[in-house]
């Protein structure tokens, strides 16, 4: 029985720890035996789990980034006895996916990597792998990272320092651990992504493209009635809003579209709700996915006005539930839709985006029959993380 190690910073939490846990699930299926080693949160699994470390470790390692801009370099003593806990379990794959997150030191992790010299596979889920800080920088128009990062524009960005730019010791910390991996095998979840690294220091690497995919029996079109009866239904969604993710985007549309458009915005703060202006209903988090299919369902159109971004996961669903999809062309977010799902527009092109979103409620333009087809063509995480284990194969 082959056995698969997996190693990210939550299990079955979060996107990254759902994509895991759905690996995992897919690898026991096939026979494999499945560890999920994580570094915050008490999560429930159908593979076993390795805690990296303490909550007290994680909080400790953050104090440091804060202070130093070492981020990935703390958590010595939590990794090392992780490392023992590996060779315990002697696996045929390691599989790595996002190793920040105030959980463990990569240097160590990749020393040890090297010595072991089996198969090693990384899906990179955002861009901090190769830069001297910033898990993004479409956003702050920085791309120092091609050549060596310097004066990071982005210092108070996660993971943030409070002072401290360590931003080319960083970069070249990480090229030194990270090069040198014989048997490494990179997965980007976008074409953009993708396209990136070959412009970055790991661009010596195999490459290849894997998106990410979802649970068509759960995010598919419900039943349930829009309350606006007399307008259109407009939706945004984000496990957290900040500015990246283009809130004030949502706020500056409010001025240019009619009336009767009610926006809803889906993951919001407290305090993010309250200064909301009228005519954009925030709500919070929710884990009720029943609430959230129902909110898909309803829209007229799905708004992903994000200034930078991977894959998002969003997109997905909104297609599932039989939503067309508007978005900037920004990353990989374009990725999810074709002509016949929705539309792109230009970055930060608001009053074409307003244009554009009147089209598609005025218009009817995209059917819902065809944005849940291509869902189930591309986005089935059933065969999707399939590609995961035919990888795994073809590495033994």
């Amino acid at each position: 029985m082959p056995t698969l190690l997996q190693i990210n910073v939550t299990a079955n939490w979060g996107s990254t720890g759902k994509i895991a846990e759905d690996i995992g699930r897919i690898a026991i299926e096939a026979g494999w035996e499945s560890w999920i080693a994580y570094g915050r949160g008490n999560p429930h699994s159908q593979s076993k789990l390795i805690r990296i470390g303490s909550d007290f470790d994680m909080n400790l390692h953050g104090l440091q980034t804060r202070l130093f801009d070492n981020h990935g370099l703390a958590s010595n003593k939590a990794t090392k006895h992780f490392i023992k806990q590996i060779k315990a379990i002697n696996p045929d794959i390691i599989h790595l996916h996002n190793i920040h997150g105030y959980y463990i030191n990569y240097e160590i992790l990749f020393d040890y990597l090297k010595e072991w010299g089996g198969p090693v596979v990384w899906t990179l889920h955002d861009c901090w792998p190769f830069t001297g800080h910033c898990a993004y920088y479409e956003f702050s128009n920085c791309y120092r990272w091609k050549s060596r990062c310097y004066d990071c524009p982005q210092i108070k960005s996660y993971p943030a320092s409070l002072c401290y730019d360590r931003s080319t010791k960083n970069f070249f910390d990480k090229q030194e651990s990270f090069l040198g991996c014989k048997n490494l095998t990179i997965v980007a979840v976008s074409d953009w992504l993708r396209g990136e690294l070959k412009k970055s220091f790991l661009k010596e690497y195999p490459l290849l493209t894997i998106h990410n995919g979802i649970d068509l029996s759960i995010f598919k079109p419900s039943a349930i009635k829009a309350c606006n009866n007399n307008g259109k239904n407009i939706l945004g969604v984000a496990s957290v809003w900040d500015k990246r993710k283009g809130l004030e985007e949502f706020v500056k549309l409010r001025d240019l579209l009619p009336e009767n458009y009610l926006i809803t915005l889906v993951g919001l703060s407290k305090e993010q709700i309250s200064s909301l202006p009228d005519g954009i209903i925030g709500i919070r988090r929710t884990e009720n996915v029943q609430q959230l299919v129902d909110l898909y369902s309803m829209a007229d159109v799905y708004v992903n006005p994000t200034l930078e971004d991977n894959f998002p996961t969003t997109n997905l669903e909104a297609l599932a539930c039989g939503t067309p999809v508007i978005t900037y062309k920004t990353g990989g977010s374009i990725e999810a839709i074709d002509a016949v799902t929705g539309i792109t527009v230009e970055y930060k092109d608001i009053h074409s985006l307003s244009e554009e979103i009147k089209h598609i409620c005025e218009l009817s333009l995209f059917f819902r029959d065809d944005c849940r087809k291509r869902a189930e063509k591309f986005y089935n995480k059933s065969i999707v993380f399939q590609q995961y284990l035919k990888l795994y194969k073809s590495l033994l």
